[in-house]
């Protein structure tokens, strides 16, 4: 608990000037509107809260800020009346925009900068061999490049491989209406095509159904009180892994929450996915498991409640690295199935049952195979429709790409290049509408590299993104030249063995490329990495290749005669 009695001094002294502005201005904005509580009273049953809550930044926001029914939850003696808790705890944004109005805004603000939705799988897009190299999977139903996380919520419930079309815009003007996002999604944004039905079922033709609670967990944490630790089903908890997707899904409201990252009770930097602190401190892996000495310097510790129903990740300095991770990260959230694992060689499947089905497999692209076979049972997503391989479906590495990069050496963390400071009225915060540096290039880039102009920086984006996209076009031709061979191999017969042993090569090359499609920084993150893994990536398109055309040749060789015996001499011919 000692690292819960009051902030680092470095974050402490990020956030005076935040400070300054909730001065003289905290109780005029809501004291007419809220009717405060005796904390002391809070504090006599909830004393871990207290020691949070009590030397903390935040020691004088009064409980009735972020908490209602506080009469009904004293009368009940605190206790919960099922799976529902006796007192009301805010998750909208605006229970923290009332003193961070600024940090709100931004966040709130729609990034036009970053582009409108558009699709990976087309001719502008960052794969268009995506659907070819990904069949059958959900994710060639549409698959886009990200925009404003104001509009998480909202994208994953319109996607076309989320709900089946049940959930659509009422008019494609509200795309880009974070207002009404923020306020009410579901009455000004949404339609359902079925709203006293709640099952997962097809509603427009190419669409799929494959979202599930544990990956909405991206993308908020309203359900932070009605979760447990991990997604297991308790009689305590609201919803779970097996949960209803559209059941679940209703009773989302909010993007990314701002007590993901910030603790409210005492304002401390911590993390709130479960799978995150599973990898980090259940498996002890550590906060950068490829730098033993960075891990220790900012190490993460769990502190659970309610007797280990929820946890949540306490950091002993900011680090947005870890923070982003929550999302910005390599997952399973999925069922799956481990490859010939079942009866006579079938494939064993993987329910939402099995707590793999909410993991952070926490490596890094060179190591993710093995680590999946070593340590998680060689869990794997789908099979491809024309190879048959058993194959990973990577979701966004950040995180993990970053590691061991130059400017992550360097101390650089994800706010540094995402989220500038923004000066206004003579006060400073913290931009929380992350977008990419090349929007922001005087703050970012030219702020460290002095001998920078703004052309250079944006020529040496330019040319990393430039040659990674060469890159990727590389291993999305060689694998589809692979996917093409398996045919004409099939199709001669060649032996389940060349099959077997191509299937491998096709796995391995399937990683190497797909980690950076579905990365986001088109190789920016850590340019050497994505080089080392795109070409190897082709490397291993091109062993398949050989295995296959080798056993295809083997297959249709024809053997040679064996020699005829000399023909006998004919009778002579007489001349003149």
């Amino acid at each position: 608990m000692a690292q819960t009695k009051g902030p680092d001094p470095a974050y402490a002294k990020q956030q005076d000037a935040t400070l300054q502005q909730m001065k003289g201005n905290l109780a005029k904005s809501a004291e007419s509107k809220i009717k405060f509580v005796d904390v002391t009273t809070c504090y006599s049953c909830h004393k871990d809260i207290k020691e949070f809550h009590l030397n903390s930044k935040h020691s004088n926001v009064n409980c009735a800020y972020c908490h209602t029914g506080a009469e009904n939850h004293l009368a009940k003696n605190g206790k919960a009346d099922g799976i529902n808790q006796s007192i009301g705890t805010r998750t909208d944004h605006a229970a923290c925009a009332t003193c961070h109005q600024e940090q709100f805004n931004s966040f709130a603000t729609v990034n036009h900068e970053s582009g409108a939705k558009i699709e990976k799988a087309t001719a502008r897009g960052v794969s268009p061999l995506f659907d070819k190299l990904m069949a059958p999977h959900g994710f060639t139903r549409e698959h886009n490049e990200p925009r404003s996380h104001v509009f998480m919520n909202l994208d994953h419930l319109i996607v076309d491989r989320s709900y089946g079309g049940r959930f659509q815009l009422k008019d494609w003007t509200y795309i880009t209406d974070s207002k009404a996002v923020l306020t009410n999604m579901w009455e000004l944004v949404l339609k359902d095509a079925d709203p006293a039905n709640s099952d997962q079922k097809i509603f427009l033709p190419g669409t799929a159904t494959a979202a599930n609670p544990v990956c909405m967990n991206c993308k908020s944490f309203d359900n932070i009180l009605k979760w447990k630790y991990m997604g297991d089903p308790d009689p305590r908890a609201k919803w779970s892994r097996v949960s209803k997707p559209v059941e679940f899904a209703r009773d989302v409201n909010h993007a990314l929450n701002c007590y993901m990252c910030h603790d409210p009770h005492s304002s401390a930097p911590r993390v709130v996915r479960d799978a995150l602190i599973q990898a980090v401190v259940d498996r002890g892996e550590g906060t950068y498991p490829y730098d033993k000495a960075k891990s220790e310097k900012n190490p993460m510790k769990k502190v659970t409640f309610r007797d280990g129903f929820r946890a949540i990740g306490l950091l002993s300095k900011p680090d947005s690295v870890l923070m982003c991770a929550q999302c910005h990260v390599e997952y399973n959230c999925n069922p799956g199935f481990e490859p010939g694992a079942g009866p006579n060689g079938t494939d064993k499947p993987v329910t939402m049952a099995d707590q793999r089905t909410n993991l952070f497999q926490w490596s890094n692209v060179f190591d993710y195979n093995k680590k999946m076979v070593d340590k998680f049972g060689n869990f794997k997503d789908f099979r491809h429709s024309v190879t048959g391989a058993a194959l990973s479906k990577i979701q966004h590495p950040e995180t993990e790409t970053f590691w061991m990069s130059k400017h992550e050496r360097e101390g650089v963390q994800c706010k540094d290049c995402h989220m500038g400071k923004v000066d206004k009225g003579g006060k400073t915060f913290t931009n929380h509408q992350q977008k990419s540096p090349r929007y922001m290039l005087k703050e970012t880039c030219v702020k460290c590299h002095g001998e920078m102009t703004e052309q250079d920086a944006k020529y040496q984006i330019d040319s990393i993104q430039n040659y990674t996209r060469g890159r990727i076009a590389k291993a999305e031709f060689w694998l589809a030249q692979l996917i093409d061979t398996f045919a004409r191999a099939r199709a001669v017969g060649v032996a389940p063995e060349a099959i077997k042993a191509a299937q491998k090569h096709h796995d391995d090359a399937q990683t190497q490329w797909e980690w950076w499609t579905a990365e986001n920084s088109v190789g920016f993150h850590n340019p050497a990495a994505a080089r080392k893994s795109l070409t190897q990536s082709v490397v291993e398109s091109q062993a398949g290749i050989k295995v296959l055309t080798d056993a295809m040749a083997a297959k249709t060789a024809v053997p040679v005669a064996a020699a005829a015996p000399a023909a006998p001499p004919g009778p002579a011919t007489a001349t003149k």
